[in-house]
């Protein structure tokens, strides 16, 4: 097997120098560190990442904690951390927390603590004081995606004010009934997300002095799960709305599908409106709003590479609010008559 040695001598560098280029530990000047990449390609040398830890105590692997992985949002954050690690030549180790206790402990109690990642980052998960001391007892960066958290750097949208500013879009078309097809109260996501959503639709009524009386239904945050929903709330002449602000775009979808299987035109008859800016948005015409979480993704890379370059220091904690772009398309519109 090929030895630094002989990377080194093929590159003419030193074998120190050689393995600061190799390892990213320590400043190399760029043409040398490729010409060295370049000599180890040549002879077929792969650095060992056990011995670098040794030498730097870094693994130069981040663990990430998530509660799903098959679900739109946590999918395209991963897929912004991922792209982002590699590009900055870091490893990812995967969690994902159920809601087990048990199992919850393990991951924190073992796998974080005796397994060896350099830092952590949290998607939609909230972390109690206990393990965030004890990770910070480890000297270990930790970023939260999803909501704020005390002790530790997060980035999150403002689940109220994006509900609120899609509920105002409706009212200033002229909408007067106006339903919220939401999550289940009763079945929180951590940051209470559903809660948080269902108060910004509920104070964009109040502001306009919009009588509120049965303005809400619960349903799973899928395309199924609004597609139930609208089917029932909407066969219904008596019940039907003329807008629905949906508490995501896969709820929004499932409502204009089953619109469009009842004949309903949206948006003539029926403005729909969601959170998210699903890949699947532009193809349905939906307006929403965008929140790109794979860029939310990046972005919490980018603050765990900066703790981890100040070794976790407190006073660098931060609290980003990511912005909002508002995506007119054309599933909104004015009512079919005064509402």
């Amino acid at each position: 097997m090929s030895a630094l040695a002989d990377v080194a001598r093929m590159a003419g560098v030193s074998k120190s120098t050689a393995s600061r280029a190799l390892s990213g530990a320590g400043y190399v000047a760029l043409p040398t560190r490729e010409r060295v990449e370049r000599a180890a390609s040549a002879i077929g040398y792969v650095a060992s990442s056990n011995a670098a830890s040794l030498v730097t105590g870094q693994t130069r692997n981040v663990g990430v904690v998530i509660p799903f992985i098959n679900r739109w949002f946590f999918a395209e954050v991963l897929e912004g951390i991922e792209s982002t690690l590699i590009g900055a030549g870091y490893d990812l180790t995967l969690y994902r927390l159920s809601s087990d206790p048990d199992q919850r402990r393990r991951v924190f109690d073992y796998f974080l603590v005796r397994k060896r990642v350099d830092a952590v980052i949290a998607i939609g998960i909230e972390l109690d004081p206990s393990e965030i001391g004890l990770l910070r007892s480890l000297g270990k960066p930790i970023v939260g995606l999803g909501g704020p958290i005390d002790g530790m750097s997060t980035l999150s949208i403002d689940d109220v004010e994006a509900a609120r500013l899609a509920t105002e879009h409706l009212i200033s078309l002229g909408h007067r009934r106006i339903m919220h097809l939401g999550g289940d109260q009763f079945e929180q996501m951590d940051f209470r997300v559903h809660a948080q959503r269902l108060t910004g639709f509920r104070l964009a009524m109040d502001e306009a002095g919009i009588e509120r009386g049965d303005d809400f239904r619960a349903v799973p945050f899928s395309v199924p799960g609004g597609y139930r929903a609208a089917r029932q709330l909407l066969s219904d002449p008596r019940l039907r709305p003329t807008a629905i602000m949906a508490g995501c775009d896969e709820i929004a979808i499932g409502v204009i599908i089953a619109a469009r299987e009842l004949g309903l035109d949206v948006p003539r008859q029926l403005s729909v409106i969601g959170i998210d800016d699903h890949d699947l948005a532009a193809m349905f015409g939906l307006t929403t709003l965008r929140q790109e979480p794979c860029r939310q993704g990046a972005r919490a890379v980018e603050l765990v590479m900066r703790e981890l370059s100040i070794s976790g220091d407190p006073a660098a904690i931060e609290r980003v609010t990511v912005p909002l772009a508002f995506v007119a398309r054309h599933s909104t519109t004015a009512p079919p008559h005064p509402g």
